[in-house]
Parts: structure tokens; sequence; C-alpha cells
């Protein structure tokens, strides 16, 4: 098995996410399109929340994917810190403004859905607050990113602050249990789930395409800031001549 250095020459990397890219990007299409097509025509509404309930079938990966980014930013920081791993500060950029989109859709919909089902946009709950936090700190770490980028740092300190917001994790993903909010419980869980499994079973085709388009546009945007960076590094070369 590759270690974690194996990947660190950038052009062993290249050599491998170029063919890998247009792979993840058109299987994640396809499943998200097959998934929004069972989504919406073969499952039935709701007894209670009516045809508002297919709302999950976005909302449920987009919640996934604003968290499991920060999940990816956190693991690439500790990777920089721990073993200095040249594309760890690259990977933690590239999954920033991705899982920000993530989190801002995962708002979005969740006040279109609470509209009809709590009679409201928005309510300060744990749940609903502690997720705009974590859109935020995403905000906040592209920031400084990106200033540090621009200066010329290491990446230490956009590193730290990576995997001091992880903190928002497990209170996001525990807020509806140590919290009596406006948000619903856990609906699934590893070995049950509240929700009918006739209205259940796309969304598992939608958090893998979601996940597949998610790890796509990440090595995008990777192979874009290493050619960008090359190409920094080529004209500071023609300067110097």
């Amino acid at each position: 098995m590759p270690s974690l250095h194996a990947f660190a020459n950038p052009a062993r990397f290249l050599k491998i996410a170029r063919p890998l890219t247009p792979v993840l990007f058109w299987l994640g299409a396809v499943l998200v399109a097959i998934g929004c097509w069972a989504g919406l025509t073969q499952t039935p509404p709701d007894y209670l929340q009516g045809e508002t309930v297919r709302i999950l079938y976005i909302h449920v990966p987009a919640a996934w994917l604003g968290m499991g980014g920060w999940s990816g930013i956190a693991l690439s920081s500790i990777a920089l810190l721990v073993w200095r791993h040249p594309l760890a500060a690259i990977a933690a950029r590239a999954v920033a403004l991705p899982g920000a989109v993530f989190a801002a859709i995962c708002l979005v919909t969740g006040s279109i859905w609470g509209r009809p089902t709590w009679g409201t946009w928005w309510q300060w709950d744990g749940r609903l607050t502690s997720m705009l936090l974590l859109f935020f700190v995403y905000c906040a770490f592209i920031a400084l990113a990106r200033a540090d980028a621009d200066r010329g740092g290491d990446g230490r300190v956009p590193a730290v602050f990576g995997i001091a917001g992880t903190v928002l994790l497990p209170i996001i993903r525990y807020s509806v249990v140590w919290w009596n909010t406006l948000h619903q419980g856990p609906s699934i869980g590893l070995t049950r789930s509240s929700i009918a499994p006739a209205i259940l079973w796309p969304l598992p085709i939608m958090l893998l395409g979601f996940s597949l388009l998610f790890g796509a546009i990440v090595l995008m945007r990777m192979r874009a800031m290493l050619a960008m960076a090359k190409s920094e590094a080529r004209l500071r070369r023609m300067a110097t001549v």
C-alpha cells in the first residue's frame, strides 16, 4: 500500500488526478441524475410533510459534505503540521470552497424545508446555529489561507485554524441530542432509520453521487492551484534572468 508521501510529488499526483477527475465527475453526475429522478418520481410523499420531504435528497448530502469537507481540511492540516506533506496545504484550500458551498446549500434547503414544516424560515436552535457557524468558519479559513499564501507563508497558521475548527463537528452532530431544539432528532443511524424505506432508498444514491462530484471538484481545484504555482515559479525565474 502506498504511503502518505507516495503522492507528495506533484507530478505523481497529477498523473493519477488527471484521469481520475473525469471518472469521478461523470459517475457522480450520473448517480445524482438517477437519484433526482428516483426521489422526484419514484417515491411517495410523506404522510405528514407531503411533497416537501423530497428536499432531504439535497439537504442531507449537503449537510454530509459540509461537515465532511471540514474533516478533509482537518486531516490535510494534520498532514501538513505532522508530516510536512507538500500537497497538504493545497488540498485544504481546494476543499474549503466546495465545503463552504455545500454548507450554504444545507442552510438554504433547511430554511426552505423549515418554512412549511415549522412555520418559520429560521430558528436559532442548536443545529441551525452551529451549521451557520461552520459556514462562517469556512469563510474565515478561505480568507486566512489566501492571505497566508499571498504573503508566502508555509500554511501552518491556516492549518492550526483548520484543526481548531473541528470543535464544531461534534456540536453539529449531537446538537439535537444535547439540546431541546426545533430541528428533528437523528433520523438515520448505523443500524436503523426512522424514515420509511420507500422514501429513504434514493438517498444513498444521492449521497454517493454528490460525494463523487465533491471529490472531482477538489481534484480540479488542486490541479488548477498546482498549475498556477508552476506558472508563477516560471515567471519568477524569467524575471531574474
